[in-house]
């Protein structure tokens, strides 16, 4: 799709138009929701910047994509317009984030405790990235709660956290950097 341009000035005055051309409020769950899963996949870029050519990019980069996909779908009102097809993540891509979490988890040395976020810096961003799909799931329950959502959609954003989780850990592990556990003795 090309860009002709930039700004519109439709919202101007606080609104904005969702798939299908319904105008709603910018302040509105929705766009809270899809907001915030672009505002994840921009900190996936910055995290992707910073990882060399290999396997975690590329899944990065695929992850980018398919929060398009994501984003498309909950910008849709499906109680009045029907998805585009490329609203919906292709067949599979739950199970890959799956496949993916059991292999780092596979790699890594057992550990126990809550770890505090941190360590090397693509690790301390896959940490922030994780922080924000959480915050993105809680928008997607709330806008569910009232509007129609696909389910894959909560399910992979859900799985996503939990890959982010286990990608800053590996990171952490590939750098030879030790991570830091909570210490509760500090109160």
């Amino acid at each position: 799709m090309k860009i002709t341009k930039v700004y519109t000035k439709g919202g101007d005055k606080g609104q904005t138009s969702l798939v299908g051309g319904q105008r709603v409020s910018k302040a509105s769950v929705r766009l809270e929701a899809y907001g915030t899963i672009d505002e994840l996949s921009s900190h996936l870029g910055l995290l992707a910047s910073w990882l060399p050519e290999g396997h975690e990019k590329q899944m990065v980069e695929r992850i980018q994509n398919n929060l398009f996909n994501v984003c498309t779908n909950l910008a849709t009102d499906q109680s009045q317009t029907p998805l585009y097809p490329s609203a919906h993540l292709a067949v599979g891509e739950i199970e890959l984030l799956e496949q993916e979490v059991d292999a780092i988890m596979n790699e890594l040395p057992e550990r126990q405790g809550f770890i505090l976020p941190g360590g090397v810096q693509e690790a301390a961003q896959a940490h922030v990235c994780r922080t924000v799909c959480r915050r993105a799931e809680r928008r997607i329950v709330a806008l569910s709660e009232e509007a129609i959502v696909s389910p894959e959609v909560q399910q992979y954003v859900n799985r996503l956290s939990d890959y982010l989780f286990v990608l800053a850990k590996k990171l952490n592990f590939m750098a030879g950097k030790q991570e830091k556990i909570w210490n509760n003795a500090c109160k």
